[in-house]
């Protein structure tokens, strides 16, 4: 074993001990079938196509940062198939990305630190970016990642992203779709924005379910994430839209999770508000345009499972807008570059999206 491999399993054992997967194979019947649908095998893939893949929704835990919330350390790992595989033994992460014909992964961890103290959110921190920094360093064809920031203290947090981007060699941040009710258009947030966009680098925004919906969407069918994640996702940006932060911060680069939540499908709805209702748009909010255009600057991830939905998705926010997302080692889209290279596109919007985008977005290499 190297000493690279190492180094990202330290620690990862805890994280496993006593875990049960039960597979979804001991339904009987009609539920198994209702509840466990199997992807489809994936279409044969055209050889034409080399251009350097990259997915940017991707991620990954490290076992001595969960160790650092204590009693709530057991809520963080969510539930889900590719738990074991979120704690990174490097060769096998890059078989499985081979499998999925993955050239790098863009990897985040989702901001499970938010709920706790400054002080331990730092320090969780730290061991993200300094581990990811570390990683990517080792197997610069393989990894990219965004930073972790301590959002609890917004200073901080730009003290994190400055030296993630100038000294670790991080693409940017992940950030949740809010923090703790608190929406990121609110001014306490603008000096983040502010050093993101100083230094070109990308925000990412996965969301975190919509917990104020909690008790709707509880029951059957894991619906405050089909339902909660893509929800939030839709209301973070039309915050962000709507409360002039977007004119503020002009040059500010969005990455939205699961194909810009719902906004794609239906961001013309939002160009009718002020002027339907009135007395519901604050007259000192003046935006620059249409609130459906600023879909054209926010950029998304692919993760919307159809060729017609990706087409759709092209069609309202512009191949230049969208990349690969899979949410690896999480099994929500196992067959990517077949998504795309199926999808009523052309050759050159497909191109885009399987890399050509994210290279340029991010300054990789190819």
């Amino acid at each position: 074993m190297t000493a690279n491999r190492r180094s990202f399993l330290a620690g990862s054992g805890s994280a496993l001990a006593g875990l049960m997967f039960c597979s979804c194979g001991l339904l009987h019947g009609r539920q198994a079938h209702a509840q466990a649908v199997a992807p489809q095998a994936p279409a044969v893939r055209r050889g034409r196509n080399r251009v350097k893949t990259i997915d940017v929704h991707t991620h990954c835990f490290f076992q001595d940062a969960i160790d650092l919330m204590g009693e709530q350390a057991k809520g963080v790992l969510p539930p889900v198939k590719g738990i074991p595989e979120h704690f990174i033994v490097v060769d096998k992460r890059i078989a499985a990305m081979q499998a999925q014909g993955i050239d790098m992964q863009v990897l985040s961890i989702n901001p499970f630190w938010y709920r706790k103290d400054v002080d331990t959110a730092r320090a969780i921190c730290k061991i993200h970016n300094e581990k990811l920094s570390e990683l990517c360093a080792s197997h610069p064809d393989h990894f990219a990642a965004f930073a972790s920031l301590t959002l609890q203290d917004p200073q901080i947090a730009v003290q994190q992203l400055d030296e993630a981007v100038r000294k670790l060699g991080l693409k940017g941040a992940a950030i949740g779709g809010s923090f703790n009710g608190e929406d990121f258009s609110d001014a306490k947030f603008h000096p983040v924005w502010a050093k993101a966009e100083e230094l070109g680098a990308v925000l990412f925004i996965h969301p975190q379910s919509t917990p104020e919906l909690g008790k709707r969407l509880a029951g059957n069918g894991w619906l405050s994430n089909v339902i909660g994640n893509p929800l939030d996702t839709t209301i973070a940006l039309n915050k962000l839209i709507f409360e002039g932060t977007l004119d503020k911060f002009p040059g500010l680069k969005v990455l939205a999770a699961h194909g810009g939540g719902y906004f794609g499908s239906y961001a013309p709805r939002s160009d009718r508000s002020c002027y339907v209702s009135p007395s519901s748009c604050n007259p000192e909010i003046v935006l620059r345009k249409k609130p459906s255009e600023y879909l054209k600057q926010i950029y998304v991830d692919s993760l919307v499972f159809t060729g017609e939905g990706l087409r759709h998705l092209v069609a309202e926010a512009g191949a230049s807008q969208v990349m690969i997302g899979t949410d690896h080692p999480i099994p929500w889209e196992e067959h990517p570059v077949d998504l795309v290279l199926n999808a009523p596109l052309t050759d050159a919007q497909k191109d885009a999206i399987l890399g050509l985008n994210a290279a340029k977005l991010l300054n990789i290499r190819t």
